[in-house]
């Protein structure tokens, strides 16, 4: 990998921006990569448009912004339909059926991760989502290690919510790498 470029889109409230935040410390604390993350979201804070972008490369990075996913992350069917002119052939598209109804079809793998509902039945919040669609990622592209992502997560989530973080990562993880054989 010279450059791995990730996109977290879905809409405010859902996590995307701590998502971002978490992944991109993880890779740069427990990988040799160099890490930049970015983030950006509408005007309102809950229900809006939001994105969060991890590039991750084996060279410094000079320009940080996404050129062509490596992966999309979508949450919702607007962030779909956003942003999937930006994945490059071959790409990985996670999509949360809970969100996105209309799958596309493409030059590139999908996997369907139902991180909502499955934060929803299984830790009776959805707001575990965020983490739960990060065990996925670490599963499917196998960039870190359950491990050095969940020694991310703990100290950016709330001491109270730890535990259920914790449940979530390793639950996403599970139901990604079942996706991905």
């Amino acid at each position: 990998m010279s450059r791995f470029e990730i996109c977290f889109s879905g809409s405010g409230g859902q996590g995307l921006i701590t998502a971002g935040k978490i992944f991109g410390e993880a890779v740069a604390l427990h990988t040799n990569k160099h890490v930049v993350q970015t983030q950006s979201y509408g005007p309102e804070s809950r229900g809006g448009a939001s994105r969060s972008e991890v590039v991750i490369s084996d060279e410094p990075i000079y320009y940080p912004k996404i050129t062509r996913l490596d992966l999309l992350l979508a949450l919702t069917q607007e962030s779909v339909k956003k942003y999937l002119s930006n994945l490059k052939e071959g790409g990985i598209l996670i999509i949360d059926p809970f969100g996105v109804k209309a799958v596309p079809s493409g030059n590139f793998k999908t996997y369907s991760i139902p991180v909502t509902l499955t934060s929803k039945h299984e830790l009776g919040r959805a707001i575990f989502g965020n983490i739960l669609a990060l065990g996925a990622i670490a599963a499917i592209t196998k960039i870190i290690s359950i491990e050095a992502l969940e020694s991310s997560v703990l100290p950016n989530v709330p001491e109270r919510f730890r535990e259920d973080n914790r449940k979530a990562l390793a639950l996403g993880f599970k139901l990604g790498a079942e996706a991905a054989k």
